[in-house]
């Protein structure tokens, strides 16, 4: 029997986290460097144990709503011109799950610099630890620009922050950044392997447990970061998981069962993350290299999913999504005996899905198309026959809860593209403000 999920929420945060940075090697653990560096700042000033978890729990999110690849690398320009539309959309991205919400306006403004924020007239509206998020991450992205790793030029970094001093950063950080800059231990837990258990134990940020319920809520975040980067893919792990979970409710698969299978069907493709936009968008058919590169998103998903014990099961319902019964799919080619029910449901609701929906190069498939490719790959030896064979006799009520689940995720996707739109083209106007983030509306002048 499978016990019940209590999940970390810190544990999926760094697994978010570690997401994001996988959109490119140039930026590999930037999200964790710019945390510890805002965690440090915050112990150097003082700051309260609620206000420095908070603030952690930003850094390591805090270029969510970046949802390209092109994206990414221009906001580690050290003077981004262009900052806040990846802001705004990480703002609604957060809204959306309602304990990550207290931090959303501190990933808004993170962009906003000391002259801006010194000069606004809404002030006292805009969340002053954005302002040390915001020299966290300018930091950050001086230390990415050097080639020396734990050699880091000290001096001169220290320099050019405070060259900017009381123009893109607030004097008062500048001083609690060049009193740690001092220190070594500093810029060395910056390339250290116990980077994360540092940040763990220093922030408190794993104490929070996710019972399914929650779980459900937060996966679906993780599915919007893949989904999202086009609007042809924005409702396909909405597709997958309500068929995966609706499939296993067929087999019998209790209801805590079933709505596993639908974190797992909001898992699947998360890997995709690392592959490129104009792979991913390509209308014609992929070259040898491009399908090699695509055949890679269930590994990721496998690896960035392995650290979280506590969703092993899930883990491999989701990642072996491409596995084949005869042992010649991929990424790790697991013959039958080796691929679990759940499993093989999630590669029949993704083949499913994938089938059904609309796609850039072409419309959902008829009744008698889907029901001849998915045979075919029964006898091919990729799908289940049992499964393809209770989907098919169940099409007319299966259909129907995919199509719903895909409607609802595409409104919710023009909502969400809309807000953030018409957010970005009044910034740095204050937004409206969750009720539980008031208490991270201080003015700045109450930390110095």
């Amino acid at each position: 029997m499978i016990k019940e999920l209590k999940v970390p929420l810190g544990d999926l945060i760094f697994c978010l986290s570690d997401a994001i940075d996988l959109i490119s090697p140039s930026i590999a653990n930037h999200h964790k460097r710019v945390a510890y560096i805002a965690l440090n700042l915050a112990l150097e000033m003082n700051l309260p144990a609620e206000e420095r978890k908070q603030l952690v729990i930003a850094s390591l999110l805090h270029d969510c709503g970046s949802l390209s690849l092109k994206d990414r690398l221009e906001a580690l320009e050290f003077e981004f011109q262009k900052p806040h539309i990846h802001a705004v959309l990480g703002y609604h991205l957060l809204l959306q799950f309602p304990p990550l919400a207290p931090i959303a306006p501190l990933v808004l403004y993170h962009h906003l610099n000391w002259t801006e924020y010194s000069n606004s007239p809404h002030r006292e509206a805009i969340p002053w630890l954005s302002q040390l998020l915001y020299l966290a991450d300018r930091l950050d992205t001086l230390i990415i620009q050097q080639p020396g790793g734990e050699s880091l030029p000290v001096k001169g970094i220290t320099a050019r922050i405070r060259e900017y001093r009381g123009k893109m950063f607030a004097p008062p950080l500048v001083e609690a950044f060049e009193a740690l800059a001092a220190k070594e231990y500093f810029w060395l837990d910056l390339f250290s392997p116990s980077l994360q258990a540092i940040l763990a134990a220093e922030a408190g940020i794993s104490a929070v447990e996710l019972d399914l319920e929650r779980l459900l809520a937060l996966t679906k975040l993780f599915a919007q970061l893949v989904d999202f980067r086009n609007h042809f893919t924005a409702t396909h792990s909405s597709g997958v998981a309500v068929c995966a979970e609706k499939i296993g409710q067929l087999c019998g698969f209790s209801n805590r069962e079933s709505q596993m299978l639908r974190v797992a069907g909001y898992f699947h493709d998360l890997g995709k993350i690392v592959v490129p936009e104009s792979i991913l968008n390509k209308p014609g058919r992929l070259t040898t290299s491009e399908f090699s590169v695509i055949k890679t998103h269930p590994y990721y998903t496998y690896r960035l999913l392995y650290p979280l014990t506590d969703l092993a099961t899930i883990n491999s319902w989701a990642a072996f999504h491409h596995e084949r019964l005869d042992g010649k799919g991929y990424p790790f080619h697991h013959p039958a005996g080796d691929l679990s029910l759940g499993s093989r449901i999630v590669a029949v609701a993704d083949f499913f899905t994938a089938l059904s929906e609309d796609r850039p190069y072409r419309p959902g498939l008829s009744r008698e198309k889907l029901a001849q490719l998915l045979t075919e790959r029964v006898q091919d030896g990729a799908l289940d026959p049992h499964l393809v064979q209770l989907v098919l006799e169940q099409l007319n009520e299966l259909n129907p809860i995919r199509q719903r689940a895909q409607a609802d995720a595409g409104r919710e996707y023009d909502h969400f593209m809309r807000n953030a739109c018409f957010d970005s083209s009044r910034f740095p106007l204050p937004l409206d403000l969750h009720a539980d983030e008031s208490r991270f509306v201080r003015p700045f002048h109450e930390i110095v």
